[in-house]
């Protein structure tokens, strides 16, 4: 289920908003110039599909955005974490690499085809953590201070769009923030305690 939760950047532990209504999360992130829409998926791509599989799947989306935004390049990141020692080592170092706060110089568009990841985004004095699940397209604006988690299992499928090849490049601030508020296993349970 889809959740977004907003704190104040110096109090992780009281939610100023808590919501799965997607027209408020529509409405909150707008205010700040993040887009967020969710879309219709397909029960017929399994985890094991290949990237061109998964594109494929969603081409008329996928072309609609190309159409509306001019993206360049579009790749598919996905993790699906076994029970083996080596999946789960993998999994851990996917998992620190955006793990810390940082910035893109170019927006960040990702659509969950399967799955989930949490986006925090630390703006105007405070945290929005936006978990995003199947179907959930969103748009983190360039230069936007933000760090992903993808949990300590992960598993998820997504789709994304960039208009340069390094546009992905994050530049870290070296802040701690995001040891200090609810991880994505955290806020799953909470989810799903919701639903």
């Amino acid at each position: 289920m889809t959740l977004l939760t907003v704190w104040a950047d110096t109090d992780p532990l009281n939610a100023l908003i808590q919501t799965s209504d997607r027209d408020v999360i529509s409405a909150e992130l707008a205010e700040l110039g993040v887009a967020y829409s969710n879309h219709p998926v397909r029960d017929d791509v399994p985890p094991s599909a290949t990237q061109d599989e998964v594109i494929a799947a969603y081409q008329p989306m996928v072309d609609a955005l190309i159409a509306e935004h001019g993206y360049t390049l579009i790749d598919v990141a996905q993790l699906h974490t076994g029970d083996d020692a080596e999946s789960q080592a993998i999994a851990a170092a996917a998992r620190l690499k955006f793990l810390a706060e940082h910035t893109h110089d170019e927006e960040e568009i990702r659509f969950f085809s399967a799955g989930s990841g949490v986006f925090y985004l630390h703006m105007n004095g405070r945290v929005l953590a936006m978990l995003c699940t199947e179907g959930d397209l969103i748009s983190v604006p360039e230069l936007t201070t933000h760090w992903f988690d993808m949990g300590v299992k992960p598993d998820f499928t997504a789709i994304r769009f960039f208009r340069e090849d390094d546009g992905w490049v994050g530049s870290f601030t070296g802040s701690d923030i995001a040891s200090k508020f609810p991880t994505h296993d955290e806020l799953t349970a909470v989810a799903v305690s919701r639903a």
